[in-house]
């Protein structure tokens, strides 16, 4: 067997695979966000904070699961790129980038939120 084929057969093989473990990790974090979000809503009914933390550990699992899907399209396209699947994999990255930076943001705000808070916890005990 040539090396390229050989390395054709392994993309058709890892592509789906890869895009498995996205959808997994997608499902995952949809299912804890949900559990959580409910469990969070229930006994904080004013928690702005603990509501926000349930979304933002939602937003890490979804930018892992398309940091999973970006791979698999990379090995396909690495094999026989058409220009449908450049453009997907422009979208994809131009859409993941975009998601990182709004979690690096609010990861950002909530830290400071957390260090403003602080002093006045321990003022208050």
């Amino acid at each position: 067997m040539i090396l390229g084929e050989w390395l054709s057969r392994l993309t058709e093989i890892s592509a789906p695979i890869i895009d498995l473990l996205a959808l997994v990790m997608i499902l995952v974090g949809t299912l804890e966000a949900f559990v959580n979000g409910i469990r969070v809503m229930l006994s904080h009914p004013e928690g702005h904070y603990a509501i926000r933390s349930v979304w933002m550990r939602h937003a890490r699992w979804l930018i892992a699961g398309l940091t999973f899907q970006l791979a698999a399209d990379i090995i396909e396209t690495s094999v026989a790129p058409s220009w449908d699947d450049v453009g997907r994999l422009g979208a994809i990255a131009v859409i993941r980038t975009f998601l990182n930076f709004f979690l690096e943001r609010d990861q950002r705000e909530i830290r400071e939120l957390q260090h403003e808070n602080e002093p006045r916890k321990v003022a208050s005990t």
